[in-house]
């Protein structure tokens, strides 16, 4: 990691897009998505808790130091990458907050995806103990696997395709497919 990034006290950089943040999430985000595919196969956190927390004490810095991480300074997968932390962040739920303010504006200037403020602002309403707006927070495992309470679930539909998500159904049947199969596959 470049000291500059982890540095808050240099304020912010100068407009225009940073390859090296966007190459940082990229590595970070692999390592999060490969820690989780061994949580799922072996049921062993091992490294994930401590990826989690050096992501987020890293995301943080970016975020003082440039600000919501968008389209415009790290590009399409980059704030792919930047949402995938700010989401696993879960030890850190005052940073998710925030965080959910920042992509929310980001959203509104079209520097981030909706789809991601959905997913967060439903990360951040169950942590919260409320019910969920979009339905994409899960839990359970196996036949046992279900969305958390969601909020006003007849127009459950109509605000996941206003973020430009999938139906309800669709996405049951993506998660039930996605989890059920890695299932099958720690125990084969």
């Amino acid at each position: 990691m470049s000291a500059h990034l982890s540095d808050p006290a240099r304020g912010p950089s100068p407009a225009g897009p940073r390859p090296d943040v966007a190459a940082e999430l990229r590595r970070r985000a692999t390592s999060d998505q490969a820690a989780r595919r061994k949580l799922l196969q072996t049921g062993e956190p091992g490294e994930l808790l401590r990826i989690d927390a050096e992501n987020t004490v890293w995301l943080k810095a970016v975020i003082a130091e440039h600000g919501w991480p968008g389209f415009a300074l790290v590009g399409e997968q980059g704030a792919d990458d930047a949402w995938l932390l700010v989401q696993h962040a879960d030890r850190a739920p005052d940073f998710q907050r925030e965080a959910l303010g920042l992509l929310n504006a980001a959203v509104d200037a079209g520097d981030a995806a909706p789809r991601h403020l959905a997913y967060l602002t439903d990360r951040v309403l169950v942590a919260s103990g409320e019910p969920q707006l979009y339905g994409t927070q899960y839990t359970g495992e196996g036949e046992n696997l279900r969305p958390r309470p969601v909020r006003d679930a007849e127009h459950l539909d109509e605000r996941r395709a206003a973020m430009g998500l999938e139906t309800a159904a669709a996405y049951d049947r993506r998660m039930r497919a996605t989890y059920n199969s890695t299932e099958k596959e720690a125990t084969a």
